[in-house]
């Protein structure tokens, strides 16, 4: 049986060898920081099952240690409140709330940060803690804060981070609101998701700083952004390669809605095929154009749920070959996708990397090309 730190050296060589560890400094953190000090248990998902079931994996049983030095997401957290020590059943279902991200994703982001020893760095959602500590290792522990909203989330990783030798500025608060004591910073790095940049973070981030990010929704797809503030409440930059998703800030999470009933509507035939929803960046295109939608279903049935007006959009085959969409409700969804959609099918159907977005006073935008290209406001 091999140790963690044979498995840790292991995991460190596989993301050497895949091009995730490039610099010796964030090669040196992967291998120094012990993750099962950070998921002393966690949720392992039950394949086939729907919805999603997961059993608990603990400290000391069959597979747990190998399980953790995998390059994979561990589930520390259902429904904000459920962790795996809180669990006497086999089995139990929930909504993932809090884990341990992958740690080659983790380490691409800190890369990306451009972070380096002397800057300050703001990190939102401290979660385990295990990013914390490859960032306090990589800048030393004054210079990192990191700011978590979970107060159980939050306790339980100081405990790994005092375990694991690091001490770096923790706060309990929520996090979209920046540091409650208004410190600037170099850099910000967010692993949760947002709607929109909150503002607190455009004037706490030293103009000529950097902002990584990931934009998501209530449809729940996700793009990563690199940004600069050019001056404060302000910046601009781009989305990033590669396919990037965080669980979404609580705050920006969708409100509580009733069980979707799908009624009557007007029905014509839809300019676009449903799957195109399926596409990675499809599906963010379309979150882009009906932002205070769900969606549900998936290939040719698509179901658009506005959560805030009760406007549904729905497609469905047709006898011809083509589909067919049914809208009801004061907001038409399925003719906003579609301009949207046909715009980005007009230029090839690019991955994100082919959008910017621009902060400023008068609100932010996701453009597509250049500035002044095709753009959508995001919901703030």
């Amino acid at each position: 049986m091999s140790t963690a730190a044979e498995l840790r050296a292991a995991l460190a060589d596989r993301l050497t060898e895949d091009g995730t560890l490039t610099e010796p400094a964030w090669s040196a953190a992967a291998r120094a920081v012990p993750r099962e000090l950070f998921t002393g248990s966690y949720f392992m998902p039950v394949p086939g099952t729907v919805p999603t079931a997961y059993r608990p994996a603990r400290e000391g049983e069959p597979g747990w240690l190998e399980g953790v030095y995998t390059n994979e997401t561990l589930i520390t957290q259902l429904d904000g409140r459920t962790r795996p020590d809180d669990v006497s059943e086999e089995t139990v279902s929930g909504n993932p709330s809090s884990s341990s991200t992958l740690p080659s994703l983790v380490l691409r982001m800190w890369h990306r940060l451009g972070a380096e020893a002397g800057h300050q760095v703001l990190e939102i959602g401290t979660g385990t803690g295990y990013s914390t500590a490859i960032g306090a290792h990589r800048l030393g522990d004054a210079g990192l804060t990191s700011i978590e909203y979970d107060p159980t989330v939050g306790r339980a990783a100081a405990t790994a981070l005092n375990a694991a030798g690091f001490a770096p500025r923790l706060i309990i608060g929520d996090g979209l609101r920046g540091d409650p004591h208004g410190r600037q910073y170099d850099r910000l790095i967010a692993t949760c998701s947002v709607r929109y940049l909150p503002l607190p973070w455009l004037h706490q981030v030293k103009p000529g700083g950097k902002i990584l990010v990931t934009l998501s929704g209530w449809s729940y797809a996700n793009a990563l952004a690199l940004l600069e503030v050019t001056r404060p409440g302000e910046a601009t930059g781009r989305f990033l390669p590669g396919y990037t998703s965080f669980m979404i800030a609580r705050p920006h999470d969708r409100p509580p809605r009733p069980t979707p009933a799908l009624l009557p509507g007007q029905e014509r035939p839809s300019r676009i095929d449903p799957a195109k929803l399926d596409d990675w960046t499809g599906g963010w295109v379309a979150q882009l154009a009906a932002p205070s939608a769900e969606r549900l279903g998936a290939g040719a049935e698509q179901i658009l749920w506005d959560v805030s007006t009760g406007s549904q959009a729905r497609t469905a085959p047709d006898t011809n070959g083509g589909w067919s969409v049914v809208q009801r409700g004061p907001v038409h969804l399925w003719d906003r996708v579609e301009r949207a959609m046909r715009r980005w099918q007009d230029v090839g159907e690019p991955h994100q990397e082919a959008f910017g977005i621009t902060v400023t006073a008068a609100g932010q935008r996701v453009w597509l090309g250049t500035h002044d290209g095709p753009g959508w406001d995001l919901p703030i």
